[in-house]
């Protein structure tokens, strides 16, 4: 498989594409939402919400952490997963700006 070459894009095409790839799977989608409903979870808790193995959950929870849309604290044996509140209004506010964008009216396309 070749490069992705994404040093060759701005930083706002890379956080959107990596926003759309964390976003391309409905378990991390329904992790989000789990998230949101309780705003506080323990990843064993995630498994008997989503259905999916516990190794699944957990490398869903390693994307969403890794593009910065949720956080994690040990508590125990546990970690307690919640949504980074500072991050999701940033991720908001990139793909808000770039769904908003609207084709010029005088633009004839094919």
């Amino acid at each position: 498989m070749g490069l992705t070459k994404s040093e060759i894009f701005t930083e706002a095409q890379n956080q959107i594409s990596s926003i759309a790839k964390v976003f391309g799977h409905p378990a991390r989608v329904a992790i989000l939402q789990h998230l949101f409903k309780t705003n506080s979870c323990i990843c064993g808790d995630l498994v008997d919400e989503i259905g999916l193995a516990q190794p699944t959950i957990s490398q869903h929870l390693k994307e969403l952490k890794n593009v910065g849309l949720i956080s994690g604290n040990i508590e125990g044996t546990s970690v307690c997963y919640c949504i980074d509140k500072a991050n999701w209004s940033k991720m908001k506010t990139i793909i808000n700006d770039f769904l908003n964008q609207d084709v010029n009216e005088n633009t004839n396309c094919c």
